[in-house]
């Protein structure tokens, strides 16, 4: 049971509904990107250096607030958490540690992986972003009436929630109990259906796909051991809009996890979060002693919920599967 598929992580998140199913669905991607460029030209974010008067360009300003602001941390985790190319991060610390803003050597609890800290010079660096990117953002509301900055505020806070899998709930909304159980008849098969519609609306996945999630949904039901393999379904107002695998790996105390899920009516409801904290719980009370997973570079949603976990990214590899040219990620946690 270790052959691997992308949806051994959350998608990231899929529309769920196919493209030729939603007549307006050409219109919603015109006026998002038309958002877009209207607000990277706002902020400046094409000529972010002179827009703030400072040497840095976006994404360097971004990698300093990180190292300034979520200390300690190592050059795997700032590349999964902003989704940098290797290379390109590799280049940019080059760049910081000749300008004395940081120092990088060994971390201490993973010697493999590079640890990465501000020099005074660069907390200074840091510090004077922040000012004048508070000074930018205060700069932009002011020119609004009280009533139209909440507007906009609350506009901004609806954007972060639908988009972003682990915003929370505005406060005071009604919003559907999000709860687990374990499964029971008719979820596998759901399991599968549902693989293989978000995948193949959002990133085009062939057939291929959802014959391999098949397969594996199939192995899990012949194999199913109660001590050592479970899965569980998220429900959002009695509606299945998630799942998780927790099975054995073939290696002596390492279990995976498997064909997380979640659907995108889960959004904001940290869906993902608490599979994901379910699964490495009863792995833990199982005995595994090794928890591991496999995913794709596309899924940054994912990434971000397997971090939180403290499953660290130890291998990256390229490979064809499913129609689409992917990078596959290996993951693992000590439990």
């Amino acid at each position: 049971m270790t052959t691997r598929t992308p949806s051994d992580a959350p998608s990231a998140v899929p529309s769920g509904t196919p493209r030729e199913a939603l007549p307006d669905a050409a219109a919603d991607v015109r006026e998002l990107r038309r958002f877009n460029r209207f607000y990277t030209n706002l902020i400046g974010a094409l000529d972010y250096g002179r827009h703030l008067y400072t040497p840095f360009t976006l994404t360097e300003a971004r990698v300093l607030y990180e190292v300034a602001n979520h200390p300690p941390v190592d050059a795997a985790d700032l590349r999964v958490s902003l989704s940098l190319d290797a290379g390109y991060l590799s280049r940019l610390l080059g760049k910081f540690e000749d300008r004395e803003l940081i120092t990088r050597g060994r971390s201490e609890p993973d010697p493999r992986r590079q640890r990465i800290t501000l020099t005074e010079g660069g907390r200074e660096a840091a510090g004077l972003l922040e000012e004048r990117s508070q000074d930018a953002a205060g700069s932009l509301l002011q020119k609004l009436p009280a009533a139209d900055r909440a507007r906009l505020v609350d506009a901004m806070r609806t954007i972060r929630t639908l988009l972003d899998e682990d915003a929370p709930q505005p406060p005071g909304d009604r919003a559907p109990e999000l709860t687990l159980r374990t499964s029971g008849p008719g979820d596998l098969g759901w399991m599968v259906e549902r693989n293989a519609t978000l995948y193949a609306a959002e990133y085009g996945f062939d057939l291929s796909y959802e014959a391999l999630v098949a397969r594996i949904v199939a192995e899990y039901a012949e194999d199913f051991d109660p001590r050592w393999d479970r899965t569980w379904i998220a429900e959002l107002g009695g509606e299945r809009v998630g799942a998780v695998m927790c099975v054995r790996d073939g290696r002596p105390g390492v279990a995976r996890l498997r064909l997380l899920l979640v659907d995108p009516a889960a959004r904001g409801h940290g869906a993902g979060r608490r599979l994901v904290d379910a699964c490495v719980e009863f792995a833990r009370e199982a005995g595994y002693g090794e928890m591991v997973l496999w995913t794709n570079s596309v899924l940054g949603a994912a990434r971000r919920i397997y971090q939180r976990a403290g499953f660290e990214l130890v291998a990256e590899s390229a490979h064809h599967s499913f129609g689409q040219e992917l990078v596959g990620q290996d993951w693992r946690l000590t439990l």
